[in-house]
């Protein structure tokens, strides 16, 4: 079998991580004031979910 024909040479894989890097970060300046906030207090609210989260475990039974 041929499984290396879809494979990228190590530096088109560095350009093309490279490229997409950059488009996160060009995307991420052009969010607004508002955007960034809102994302903020949403990450902040579900972190504080998390923290107050207990884990509980019910072993497992086949009898009722």
């Amino acid at each position: 079998m041929s499984e290396t024909k879809h494979l990228l040479k190590e530096e088109d894989q560095d350009a093309l991580y490279e490229k997409a890097e950059m488009d996160l970060l060009r995307a991420g300046l052009n969010r607004s004031l508002k955007e960034r906030f809102l994302m903020t207090t949403t990450l902040y609210k579900i972190q504080q979910t998390l923290k107050k989260a207990k884990i509980t475990h019910k072993p497992y039974s086949l009898a009722k």
